[in-house]
């Protein structure tokens, strides 16, 4: 383990908590959970009480098994869980833990007296698995801020922030263009099985939020979900992480680990970037899926595990196969239904609405008042090729709502190569851009419907459609059928 300063873990704390904390604060959506996790009894809860006035309803919890058993109750809602470790903490108390720090709609928070920055399974639990921690007793408007910035993060993790989600959304995944509505209703279908799932994209479409949407809709939704990027472990620790250790397996191995397919029983396994996972792994991983058990490093014991694998890659596995990079009969075994998560370049207006969330989501960062893109930056975002997808999109409007001089975000401000190319040379391209962004904001104000569209912008269904044609947009495909045989 490395030697984690206080300095390092301190620098979880981000400087937007506030404003997330008083975005979440004024939802307005009732209570908001707080579980307190306390082996060592319930004497310190009453210190917590002032808490309840500020809209936090308080639940405690004396074991890991009862931290986890409260979070699955309510799978889809968001929990701050505050772990206080004065009364010590080690390594079997963060084995045990596991499974309850693997769920996904819950931040972790944990309280400590000041020596505990010294212990090695404090601090591991700290750098590893918590969004912050807090020296208790601390003032109550630090604890009230740093378990509020807990809870935001969790509640993004579940799809219940209010800005996390546009009209037509699923899921976190924010769109209406026929790509994304065909991927919905192929996470849908996939949900309702418990095959192997594959998720095929390029970088940055966000294959984790489309495993993690077949995960919420399936009937394993209140067991763990628990991802693994493959690509970021070193190989030589990939069967540690995947398979788990026993006490002696190797040196260092000092306590028996779970490892992730461990943590998943009952749940859902993400494996990401499945092309980079090393040949002696895909074979483990093989047999694993044939025979439903593992073994655990430096054991004999054959561990029978219920879990469902998701996986993604943004690598053509077909070439891999070819090459000899990857093993033919675990990408059958893993791609029994496979879903393509569509580029950002071929989602159309997509694109604007991305933008549009991403621009008030990250408006509160700053005190200058934003308000919006200028024509010159909506050019310029459909014009760039977007090798970097969504990721790639939040990253750049996230920079230029902070370093813009302007009111509105110009192209410029984007910093996209070809900005210049996308500003309208010709007042007809003028008033095309104009038209076609007045036509997609009706659309998606009017759930796609031409008819209720048309009434908004003033124009009658024909003649909507007439624009629609020549501008290569497309609207309901029923409703577009309508049309086509009324002209």
């Amino acid at each position: 383990m490395s030697n984690t300063t206080r300095g390092d873990l301190g620098s979880r704390r981000t400087t937007n908590r506030h404003a997330a904390a008083r975005s979440i604060a004024s939802r307005g959506d009732g209570a908001r959970e707080l579980i307190y996790l306390s082996p060592g009894g319930a004497g310190r809860m009453h210190a917590l009480a002032p808490l309840q006035t500020l809209g936090w309803t308080l639940r405690r919890a004396a074991d890991a098994r009862t931290a986890l058993r409260m979070l699955q109750s309510q799978p889809q809602l968001p929990h701050a869980v505050l772990i206080d470790l004065r009364e010590g903490f080690d390594a079997r108390d963060l084995d045990e833990l596991g499974p309850a720090l693997a769920t996904q709609n819950a931040g972790w928070i944990a309280g400590i007296a000041a020596a505990q920055l010294d212990d090695e399974h404090a601090r591991r639990l700290i750098r590893d698995y918590c969004y912050d921690y807090v020296t208790l007793p601390c003032p109550e408007a630090v604890l009230h801020t740093v378990i509020g910035h807990a809870y935001g993060m969790a509640a993004l993790a579940c799809g219940h922030d209010a800005d996390s989600i546009g009209a037509g959304g699923v899921d976190g995944m924010i769109g209406e263009s026929q790509p994304i509505r065909s991927l919905c209703r192929g996470l849908h279908k996939a949900a309702a099985t418990d095959a192997p799932v594959f998720i095929a994209g390029e970088t940055g479409t966000g294959k984790e939020l489309a495993a993690m949407a077949v995960h919420r809709h399936s009937h394993r939704q209140r067991h763990p979900f628990v991802a693994i990027n493959c690509g970021s472990i070193p190989h030589n620790l990939v069967q540690s992480e995947l398979f788990g250790y026993e006490r002696g397996a190797f040196t260092g191995a000092q306590q028996r680990k779970l490892g992730r397919i461990e943590m998943a029983n009952g749940g859902t396994l993400f494996l990401d970037e499945i092309g980079d996972l090393p040949m002696d792994s895909q074979a483990s991983l093989l047999r694993f899926l044939q025979q439903g058990s593992i073994e655990r490093l430096g054991g004999h014991e054959q561990i029978p595990v219920d879990v469902r694998i998701v996986s993604a890659t943004h690598h053509d596995l077909d070439d891999a196969i070819a090459a000899g990079r990857f093993r033919a009969d675990l990408f059958h075994r893993l791609c029994v239904l496979r879903l393509e998560q569509p580029p950002l370049r071929d989602r159309g207006g997509d694109i604007d609405l991305i933008a549009d969330h991403a621009l008030q989501r990250y408006a509160q960062e700053t005190s200058r008042g934003i308000k919006g893109f200028s024509p010159c930056a909506r050019q310029a975002l459909h014009r760039h090729p977007w090798p970097g997808n969504v990721r790639e999109l939040i990253n750049r409007v996230r920079q230029a709502v902070i370093m813009a001089e302007g009111r509105y975000i110009t192209a410029a401000d984007l910093h996209i190569d070809d900005a210049g190319d996308g500003l309208p040379v010709t007042l007809e391209e003028a008033r095309d851009a104009a038209t076609r962004e007045a036509i997609e904001r009706a659309l998606h104000r009017n759930r796609r419907r031409l008819g209720e569209s048309a009434r908004e912008l003033g124009v009658s269904r024909v003649t909507l459609y007439r624009l629609m044609q020549r501008l290569g947009m497309r609207g309901s495909e029923d409703e577009a059928d309508e049309e086509s045989q009324a002209v």
